[in-house]
């Protein structure tokens, strides 16, 4: 019987036992997953502050960003702004060397020009006093042809009687030769064309080619006035005509009229005196 008695006692004991080791086990179960919210409460908090901080970097950094972006625009405008400038500089650079090798050819043909100017001057130099010699030699020989037109002129007044030449006859045009002589000039001689066609006929006397003249022994005596005109002939061929320029009391001084005839007429040539 009382071994019956003690028997619930002892299991009622264990279930106690049992029940305050459940509630033991449970308390420290709960006590350590309550300690583990806890933890797990403060690490959301970090993680949760961590995401704020990380947040809050994230738009300093678009900021940041947008800034960078906004400076780099900038710095790429002002980059084309240079490449276009230093662009600009090398063109005006290759432009500048151009005309500079445009201005050293520039000089460079003024030198040719000035060293060939200086030549042409010391030509120009040589030339001219070339030209003055001849000048003075042309003077020279000018004085001397008028000395020697004065001297025939003082032995032609000297002359009692003064060979007029030949008379040519005028046959179809051409002239003929034929002899006729006078032993004195008078005035009232009408040396030009007389009734029967006859025409006045003389010589050269003189022939000038530096001024272009010869001298005919015709004058103001024969009826010879100014502009009169005389065929030349030489070996009885016509080579030209001349003009009577400046006309003496004995002779006359006539331009050469026909292109040449300087270098073809010589002293003694017949002339014939040209109808009007």
């Amino acid at each position: 019987m009382v071994n019956k008695g003690k028997l619930p006692v002892i299991l009622l004991m264990v279930l106690l036992l049992f029940s305050l080791a459940l509630a033991g086990g449970g308390f420290f179960l709960l006590m350590q997953e309550r300690t583990k919210n806890i933890s797990l409460q403060e690490e959301l908090e970090e993680i949760k502050t961590r995401q704020k901080i990380a947040e809050s970097r994230y738009e300093e950094s678009k900021k940041t960003i947008a800034a960078l972006e906004v400076r780099l625009t900038e710095a790429k405008t002002q980059m084309d702004k240079i490449s276009q400038e230093l662009q600009d500089e090398k063109t005006a650079k290759l432009e500048a060397l151009a005309k500079i090798e445009q201005l050293r050819v520039d000089l460079e043909q003024q030198k040719e020009l000035r060293t060939d100017l200086e030549k042409n001057l010391i030509q120009a130099q040589k030339d001219v006093k070339s030209v003055q010699t001849q000048l003075q030699d042309l003077q020279s020989q000018k004085d001397e042809l008028q000395k020697k037109v004065s001297e025939i002129e003082v032995q032609g007044q000297e002359k009692t009687g003064v060979e007029l030449g030949k008379i040519v006859v005028g046959g179809e045009g051409q002239p003929q030769t034929g002899a006729v002589a006078a032993t004195e000039k008078t005035k009232s001689a009408t040396p030009q064309e007389t009734a029967s066609g006859e025409a006045l006929e003389g010589k050269v006397l003189v022939i000038n080619k530096d001024y272009n003249f010869v001298v005919v022994n015709l004058g103001s005596e024969d009826g010879i006035e100014l502009n009169s005109v005389f065929s030349v002939f030489h070996d009885n061929k016509h080579i030209g005509d001349v003009k009577v320029e400046k006309v003496h009391e004995t002779m006359s001084a006539a331009g050469f009229v026909t292109a040449g005839l300087k270098d073809k007429v010589s002293e003694g040539d017949k002339v014939v005196k040209k109808a009007r």
